[in-house]
């Protein structure tokens, strides 16, 4: 008998899938750190200066970490109910925060009383921010009011009514100390000048509004709510550039990174996504929970996202060195075995040199087809595929069993569980156009199979049923792909026959004008 040859596993790549230098950069991150806070984290903030700590607000505290802390190196908790919009000023060494009480509180960073409170509130305050001339202070809270506060005399400077539902979010221009903008429930995002004490500018976003942002240049402004994420040109009097709606759930929150300015959202469908300057998804974040908060670090080496199960999630850079670090690791070195010569024997011009076969290590479900043990074969890349999310083993071994004849009988005989194991599979990826061809053929065998005693169980039937409506609606949408094809082959004709015209009708006009010459 032949000796045994292992199934060669190929890889497919996606379709669609375009490896650009911003995608290579947003995936050059560690495994994401999870650290559990004391409720729903709703915002998220870090130090513009070095070593750049971040504020972490949750429940009724604000906790200050390191860039690599996994506990806070400082903790806030003097409020008497739910803390919101721990923001710190450019200079990092002061931190404000908002409250369900309606108390605005001034921390010290490197104290823990409160130096200030601004108090004239009704209702609770979800957002606050420093301008940034980092003397005074923006509130916009429940009361439908935002309001300006003098840091040094804890005085209330100026207050904007124009607001008509809860105000969520607010941010500062970088660029003029006296503007800030406001998004608020009643669908709309606003620009106020102290100076003037009005509001100078209105969008109507169209859905509630959970985050406002200003690009560095005060150029353009960025407001989430709903599905969408729109961007606005505040030089053309806050005309709509661009209307996103790359998100299944309502947008939370977003952030702008340091290089590049590249735009990051995050959602209710636990998703973040990273945004090119064409406002193009290049890269994305999967979380374990829905999203509240999302920040950079200012050096874009910490990704931290805050999820509503009080999970903080944070992600760090990979350096050269660490790079460098794991390949010398994973490198194996010299093989070779230490006999009476010695290690750093090297061999002379007239030695013969025998080769010793390396030894051929089989996966698991390789010693199992080895065995002819087809079922438990099949469990196995089925469950390599649980383990690594890696679907092409799974269909290699699927199509070996068919190469053999012996997919039927990997497929027959089994229980609830493991049918709906391989039903599962199915629905995940027999409309994916890599593995379509070998999966449909499963299909077809496990409806010969089971198709008599599918009523017998609920949790089959329901699978099965889902099965063919995604079947159907395959189908037609392959019809509608072909109607589309043959519109566009009638286009392509006729430009065809356009042309061809042309060219037969141009020699006349030619003699024409040389008779004429003549």
């Amino acid at each position: 008998m032949a000796s045994f040859k292992p199934t060669r596993i190929q890889t497919y790549p996606k379709l669609g899938e375009k490896v650009t230098e911003d995608t290579l950069y947003w995936k050059n991150y560690k495994p994401a750190l999870q650290i559990k806070e004391f409720g729903a984290v709703t915002k998220i903030e870090f130090s513009p200066l070095p070593p750049h700590n971040y504020a972490v607000t949750a429940s009724t505290r604000i906790h200050i970490y390191g860039p690599h802390s996994q506990e806070p190196t400082r903790s806030f908790t003097r409020f008497r109910d739910t803390a919101y919009g721990g923001s710190f000023r450019g200079d990092g060494k002061l931190l404000v925060a908002g409250s369900e009480d309606g108390i605005i509180r001034l921390f010290d960073i490197k104290s823990l009383g409160a130096l200030r409170q601004f108090t004239g509130h009704s209702k609770a305050v979800h957002a606050t921010t420093f301008l940034s001339d980092g003397f005074r202070v923006v509130s916009g809270s429940d009361d439908l009011s935002c309001r300006v506060w003098d840091v040094a005399s804890s005085v209330e400077l100026s207050s904007f009514t124009e607001h008509t539902d809860y105000i969520r979010a607010a941010a500062p221009s970088k660029l003029n100390p006296d503007l800030f903008v406001t998004g608020s429930y009643d669908h709309t995002v606003k620009v106020f000048d102290v100076r003037t004490g009005s509001c100078v500018m209105t969008m109507q976003h169209g859905h509630p509004v959970e985050c406002v942002l200003l690009y560095p240049s005060d150029a353009l402004l960025v407001s989430t709510g709903g599905r969408y994420v729109k961007i606005w040109d505040l030089l053309k009097g806050g005309q709509q550039l661009v209307s996103l709606k790359n998100h299944h759930k309502t947008v939370t929150c977003a952030c702008l990174s340091s290089t590049g300015n590249k735009l990051l959202t995050g959602s209710l469908d636990r998703h973040v996504k990273v945004y090119n300057s064409s406002y193009k998804v290049v890269h994305n974040f999967d979380c374990a929970a829905s999203i509240l908060s999302l920040a950079v670090a200012p050096d874009d080496n910490t990704v931290a996202v805050g999820m509503t199960n009080g999970v903080l999630s944070v992600r760090h850079r990979k350096h050269k060195e660490e790079k460098e670090t794991l390949t010398d690791r994973r490198r194996r070195g010299p093989a070779y075995r230490v006999n009476v010569k010695g290690k750093n024997f090297a061999p002379k011009q007239n030695d013969f040199l025998v080769n010793k076969a390396a030894k051929q290590h089989l996966q698991k479900h390789d010693k199992q087809l080895k065995s002819f043990e087809v079922s438990k074969a099949l469990d196995s890349a089925l469950q390599a595929w649980k383990r690594s999310s890696k679907p092409e083993v799974a269909v290699v071994v699927m199509m070996e069993l068919n190469r053999r004849g012996t997919l039927k009988n990997a497929l027959a005989g089994r229980d609830e569980a493991s049918l709906a194991r391989i039903l599962d599979f199915l629905l995940k990826y027999i409309t994916d156009p890599r593995f379509s061809r070998p999966l449909l053929t499963v299909g077809d065998i496990v409806l010969d199979l089971y198709q008599q005693v599918i009523p017998q169980s609920p949790v089959v039937e329901r699978l099965l049923q889902r099965l063919l409506e995604l079947l159907g609606r395959e189908a037609e949408l392959q019809q509608e792909f072909l109607q589309v094809l043959g519109i566009l082959d009638t286009l392509f004709a006729s430009l065809n026959l356009r042309k061809d015209v042309a060219i037969l009708a141009a020699p006349p006009v030619a003699q024409g004008s040389q008779l004429q010459a003549a």
